[in-house]
């Protein structure tokens, strides 16, 4: 059992051993140099081991901490304004490219790079209007009592001009050329790529049928690229917003009410595959009348209930007033057959009372006169 414990701890320190033999050395002497106000040069000395074989290719490695992304040979752009910072600290290691007789990698040595200036913002809202001859780039300035000097990773054709809180130039350089901007003053530097910008997109609008046809004019710059249509709309004076985006496409299409005035706001901005490019909102663009709502349905129902209302109630009163004449009082029958009976027997009794007389007649007086055989006619009275 112990000799089987002393020989694994064994082969373990043999283990250990070998491939501490068998590891690249470190870079040493790490150091970098400013070129200009953008390129830094990061230099490190290596020693070849003695026993590692000629067949064996090595790479070195510079990575920034904290940061998955690795350089070889090659070019890292690192921008304070995006970094918010004024130094960035590397790891070099040197790197094994083809199997090597158990060879590894070596450990990482750091270097810290700083600016030649400290970082300080310098500088507001710095953006580019692209056109076909070049881009037309303006800021605001933090403090407007220092002196600004700009420097571009090129040489640049630039015309100054100042307006108001901001100032600006125009660079005469091709679109699709990406440039990175350093700002210094004597409070200190900041580096940036500005932030690209188009007009905002011409928008028309047509109607056919029941629907608004919108067409953009593309922008003039970035023509390999895949423009993004976002639009925004407002109908009858709602305050909700309707937005949507079209993607590849410069026309769409939207349901239209005639009653009702539409709004629009649109912008443009390349998708993920181009340099990122947009545009702010545009004007608001109008179309159509809010047409009065038709009031009819409306009025029809709250009139017809009143008007009824105003009816019952009238009907109601006049029923109150007139109600001997319109629901005559019916006697009770038997009050009717007892009041007969009674009467009945005062009628009876009292006939001779009640029996019609007629009254004296006027009577003329006549006058007889006798007319005798001898034709003389003989007066009586």
């Amino acid at each position: 059992m112990t000799f089987t414990l002393e020989f694994f701890v064994f082969l373990i320190w043999t283990g250990m051993t070998a491939v501490f033999r068998y590891r690249l050395p470190p870079p040493t002497m790490p150091q970098y140099k400013w070129l200009d106000p953008f390129i830094v040069n990061l230099s490190w000395s290596w020693e070849r081991p003695s026993g590692l074989p000629h067949s064996c290719q090595i790479q070195f490695e510079a990575q920034p901490q904290d940061s998955p992304t690795q350089v070889g040979n090659g070019v890292n752009i690192f921008l304070t304004e995006e970094a918010h910072s004024d130094h960035w600290t590397y790891n070099i290691h040197a790197v094994i490219t083809n199997p090597c007789d158990g060879w590894n990698d070596s450990i990482s040595v750091p270097i810290t790079i700083h600016t030649r200036q400290p970082r300080a913002e310098v500088v507001k809202d710095f953006r580019c209007l692209l056109d076909p001859s070049g881009m037309n780039c303006s800021w605001i300035p933090v403090n407007q009592s220092l002196n600004i000097v700009s420097t571009f990773t090129t040489v640049l054709q630039k015309d100054i001009s100042f307006s108001g809180a901001r100032n600006g130039y125009y660079l005469k350089i091709e679109p699709n050329k990406t440039i990175c901007i350093s700002v210094c003053t004597e409070a200190g530097c900041g580096t940036f790529t500005p932030l690209l910008a188009v007009p905002s997109p011409k928008l028309s609008i047509n109607q056919e049928g029941g629907h608004l046809y919108l067409n953009w004019t593309p922008p003039e710059v970035g023509g390999g690229c895949d423009w993004i249509y976002e639009f925004c709309f407002t109908q009858c004076n709602e305050h909700r917003v309707s937005c949507h985006m079209e993607v590849l496409m410069h026309a769409t299409r939207v349901h239209y009410n005639e009653r009702c005035l539409y709004k629009f706001q649109s912008r443009v901005f390349t998708s993920k595959y181009c340099p990122a490019i947009s545009s702010d909102f545009s004007e608001v663009v109008t179309y159509g009348v809010n047409v009065p709502p038709d009031m009819t349905g409306t009025v029809v129902a709250i009139v017809i209930p009143i008007v009824l209302s105003v009816c019952l109630i009238l009907s109601c009163y006049c029923f109150r007033r007139h109600r001997s004449i319109i629901c005559p009082i019916i006697p009770d029958p038997s009050a009717i057959f007892k009041e007969l009976v009674i009467n009945g027997n005062k009628e009876h009794k009292n006939t001779t009372g009640r029996l019609y007389i007629p009254g004296p007649e006027a009577i003329d007086p006549c006058k007889i006169i006798l007319v005798k055989e001898n034709g003389d006619p003989q007066q009586t009275s």
